[in-house]
């Protein structure tokens, strides 16, 4: 049985809005992550908590929604303080593990190669996402998302010809192949998230509300925070902070300022990626992020003044006329289905 959602003009509004905070926090999120480490940041596991370590963030709108739903509901009735079930809560442990596993394996490819490199094999996940939710979601494809998936992994394919010659200097060869094999690794294991998230929401016999879906990110976060937070203590990242932030190039104040910034960001992300999963579908967010992560490498290319060459603006192009295909095959998906509904109302007045 599929879940309940919202009315058609809320749903709309709240995948435009999600769609909004993915695509600009994943604009952003490489980016910061990367200046950690350009400016003498070398904790794997630090960095990689950070991007899911924002969760308590998402307490203060839960609490909002809470009293909302009391005030709504009046004061003799009772009013849940979770709307999560036993069947998502499960779901929540196994993303939030496979998802703190991403997090490592995406925080050491950005340790190891420039933003624009990580960010051509991270528009991968959107192949392994097609793929995953075709195998899990049953994915019914439209001529406009698979021309949209061949455009956008196309230009990651003619990003990966110069990829060879954009090697960090002072970086091996060695470490930055595992750099690069680290973060299609983590391609691949998004890919699966979004699927999975996905049908979780599918399965579930409650309505999609968006507290519902903020739940859901937040114990996701928690468990793969959780997850990174081990791998932290293992590695002594903790005593490694103060020491690593007196000697960080902007400053011990910009390195803490830095820390929180990074984990607001991408906490914004998760929300608005698994706020489009649940209300539209995985392959729309791997669309957003394939997408956003063409903005990225221009943005790299002015901060960081990494090499934008002609295969990078190539690439560009055709992510955004990938995006822009998939778009306009969901519109006019949408109208052919209002029409044929209108018509059946016709043909079949009531009695």
């Amino acid at each position: 049985m599929e879940s309940q959602i919202s009315s058609p003009p809320t749903k709309t509004f709240l995948i435009l809005i999600n769609c909004v905070l993915l695509f600009t926090s994943n604009c952003a999120g490489p980016l910061i992550i990367r200046l950690y480490f350009i400016r003498g940041g070398s904790r794997i596991w630090l960095s990689c908590s950070l991007i899911t370590a924002g969760f308590p963030f998402t307490i203060f709108l839960l609490i909002i929604a809470y009293f909302h739903r009391r005030k709504s509901n009046g004061p003799d009735n009772s009013t849940k303080i979770l709307l999560m079930t036993r069947k998502l809560f499960i779901a929540c442990l196994i993303s939030g593990l496979v998802t703190g596993m991403v997090d490592y394996f995406y925080a050491f490819g950005s340790a190891k190669l420039p933003v624009s490199t990580s960010s051509l094999l991270t528009s991968t996940q959107l192949v392994f996402t097609a793929i995953f939710a075709f195998l899990i979601v049953k994915q019914k494809f439209t001529s406009y998302s698979i021309n949209s998936v061949v455009l956008l992994t196309l230009g990651a394919g003619i990003l990966a010809l110069g990829a060879s010659s954009d090697r960090p200097q002072g970086e091996s060869s060695k470490a930055y192949i595992v750099g690069f094999i680290m973060t299609l690794v983590a391609a691949l294991f998004y890919g699966f998230v979004l699927a999975f998230n996905e049908v979780s929401f599918r399965k579930t016999k409650k309505v999609i509300a968006f507290t519902l879906v903020l739940e859901f990110q937040m114990m996701m976060c928690f468990f793969a925070t959780a997850f990174c937070v081990t791998g932290m203590i293992i590695n002594k990242d903790f005593q490694a902070i103060p020491r690593e932030a007196k000697q960080f190039e902007l400053g011990e104040g910009k390195y803490y300022m830095l820390i929180v910034l990074t984990a607001l960001i991408w906490q914004i992300f998760f929300v608005g990626a698994t706020g489009v999963t649940c209300y539209s579908s995985a392959l729309l967010s791997g669309i957003l992020i394939a997408a956003s992560l063409s903005v990225t490498e221009v943005l790299a290319v002015i901060f960081f003044h990494e090499k934008f060459g002609g295969e990078k603006g190539f690439s560009l192009a055709l992510s955004l006329w990938g995006f822009v295909s998939y778009f306009y095959g969901e519109t006019k998906q949408t109208k052919k289905m209002k029409n044929v509904t209108t018509e059946e109302m016709i043909q079949s007045p009531p009695i």
